[in-house]
């Protein structure tokens, strides 16, 4: 729907977002009888409305032919410019230490992690939750004031305006949408779908396209990447409608490790792609530490135990070795000496070649 249709305004005779207005001396709901019976209107025939998806057919040759440049890649090859990708995990782990440390590697154009950064960029980061002093601390230890970082926080929005921060408020998205594109914004950070959502019910498919989903689309075809950070519920998974995860080009998942959470003093936990349209290969599950020193927070990486990862996907529910196989990318043989390991390990009981965990 466009903004015309949304106001109510009319193109020539007939009324975008509804009913044809009533002409002087026509009666409501019935057609136009034009005064002039020769005319196009005569017959009751309203005049048509400009064409907007006409033009955009192509065909074959045109399409062929037309000039679209690659998207660039923004960090490794999984985060492309203009995606919509999802950080995820259950509450108290380490989302925003994530998303915090991902937005501040791409304002700096520094590598994070085991990914490469090809180049600075800008950055706008929204959040809806932190008090505003322990946000601008994790900043700073993290090194990612600069320039390109751009930060939106609820607080300074009720100490500046008196309003509350509430991005499901169709006014306020067009506002961010606005100063993103007026001030180049490659990549806006949506911390958390809890806070920022409000009035909306979670669990409504429905209300999450209308009043949600539109608006990260038309983000994504206006170029900028979005990151929404979003809560798991109890099951593991991600909470509230499954439609979140439709159109997102990525999912990262955020796990605990065997170290456990360190808490407002850093971060410890596992990461891994449940869901990635970019790369060729998933990348592989990594356990990161973020260790706060001398007022900097380390940011620390390796690649994850194989046999952490087996265990985290038969807490989520897959009790069998092909489904872990497929998941895991390793074969049958593989999966099965792993569950042995871990059956030996007392960590695992075998059941009916069906995996519980004691």
């Amino acid at each position: 729907m466009n903004n015309d249709t949304a106001n109510g305004k009319t193109n020539g005779d007939v009324a975008v977002g509804g009913a044809s207005p009533a002409k002087p001396g026509r009666l409501p709901g019935l057609p136009y009888q034009d005064e002039h019976p020769g005319s196009d209107n005569a017959g009751g025939k309203p005049p048509s409305a400009p064409d907007v998806l006409i033009p955009a057919v192509l065909g074959w040759d045109e399409l062929d032919a037309l000039n679209v440049p690659p998207r660039p890649a923004l960090l490794g090859d999984w985060f492309m410019a203009g995606d919509y990708g999802i950080v995820f995990g259950r509450r108290g782990l380490g989302k925003s230490w994530m998303a915090l440390g991902l937005a501040s590697a791409l304002a700096q154009g520094r590598d994070f992690g085991p990914w490469r950064c090809q180049a600075p960029r800008r950055v706008l980061y929204v959040d809806g939750e932190m008090a505003l002093d322990d946000f601008r601390s994790r900043v700073r230890s993290l090194d990612g004031g600069c320039g390109n970082f751009l930060t939106l926080s609820h607080q300074t929005v009720f100490d500046r305006s008196g309003t509350g921060l509430c991005l499901s408020d169709s006014s306020q998205q067009a506002e961010v949408t606005r100063h993103c594109e007026e001030n180049k914004i490659d990549v806006l950070f949506l911390d958390n779908g809890a806070c920022l959502f409000r009035n909306v019910k979670e669990n409504d498919a429905d209300e999450f396209r209308d009043r949600i989903e539109g608006w990260l689309l038309e983000l994504r075809r206006r170029g900028i990447a979005v990151v929404l950070v979003q809560h798991a519920g109890r099951n593991g998974a991600i909470r509230g409608t499954s439609k979140r995860e439709d159109a997102a080009f990525w999912i990262l998942r955020l796990d605990e490790t065997s170290g456990g959470e360190t808490g407002d003093a850093g971060a410890r936990f596992l990461t891994r792609f449940t869901k990635n349209r970019n790369a060729p290969e998933d990348p592989p599950p990594y356990e990161w530490h973020f260790e706060p020193h001398n007022g900097k927070t380390l940011i620390q990486h390796k690649q994850a135990d194989t046999m952490e990862v087996f265990l985290q996907w038969v807490r989520d529910g897959l009790d069998t070795c092909g489904d872990i196989a497929d998941e895991m990318g390793l074969s049958k043989g593989q999966v099965s000496k792993l569950a042995k390991r871990a059956e030996k390990a007392r960590t695992l009981k075998i059941e009916r070649r069906r995996y519980v965990l004691p």
